[in-house]
């Protein structure tokens, strides 16, 4: 379904630009793209008064899966790393973090379970989700799901998101955001943001 409108409620939600997963990604130029692309929709957010909610991650869920022992991009640590390096789970630069910024931390791969962001968003009187990070197809994806089973407007911009893998973040962009809400680019968010403000 194509942008019909950005709510007067309307939050964006920045998941996993973090320094530990982008960094082990900057050979890939969907998520250099999509980290440019998501620091434009912050700060055309925050110009416009809106919120702006950024998620990190600092840990998974603890069930087994058929995934080699390589570094997570979940968590920086593969099977045989107790802890991931310093610094790993801080906001990248480019996200230019500002008092006004709502930041949550996540434990799995949603950023709705048990991070007390449902309760924020409703405290903030949001109605509408714009979501954009990495991986399209873990975090991002979770979150998207998680939102909609919360009742929220979902929006995912395509652009300022990436995935390691690009079979995997076609399926999700064309097979699985269209059942979850309205998919755009970045400049047609932003567009809507100004043509509603």
């Amino acid at each position: 379904m194509p942008l019909t409108t950005i709510a007067p409620t309307a939050a964006l939600v920045v998941v996993d630009l973090q320094k530990g997963i982008v960094s082990a990604l900057t050979d890939d130029t969907p998520v250099t793209t999509a980290v440019q692309q998501a620091t434009h929709l912050a700060a055309k957010f925050r110009r416009h008064g809106l919120p702006v909610v950024l998620v990190n991650v600092t840990g998974r869920a603890p069930g087994r899966t058929d995934s080699p022992a390589r570094v997570r991009i979940d968590t920086g640590r593969s099977a045989n790393t107790t802890a991931p390096s310093a610094g790993w789970a801080d906001l990248i630069d480019e996200l230019d973090v500002q008092p006004t910024d709502h930041l949550i931390t996540k434990r799995r791969r949603s950023a709705f379970h048990d991070t007390g962001l449902d309760t924020l968003l409703r405290d903030l009187g949001v109605t509408q989700v714009v979501l954009t990070g990495v991986a399209t197809s873990s975090g991002v994806e979770s979150t998207a799901r998680s939102a909609v089973d919360h009742g929220y407007h979902v929006v995912l911009a395509t652009d300022a998101m990436g995935d390691p893998d690009p079979e995997a973040h076609r399926h999700s962009v064309e097979r699985i955001f269209p059942k979850l809400g309205e998919t755009a680019t970045t400049a047609e968010i932003a567009a809507m943001v100004e043509a509603t403000r």
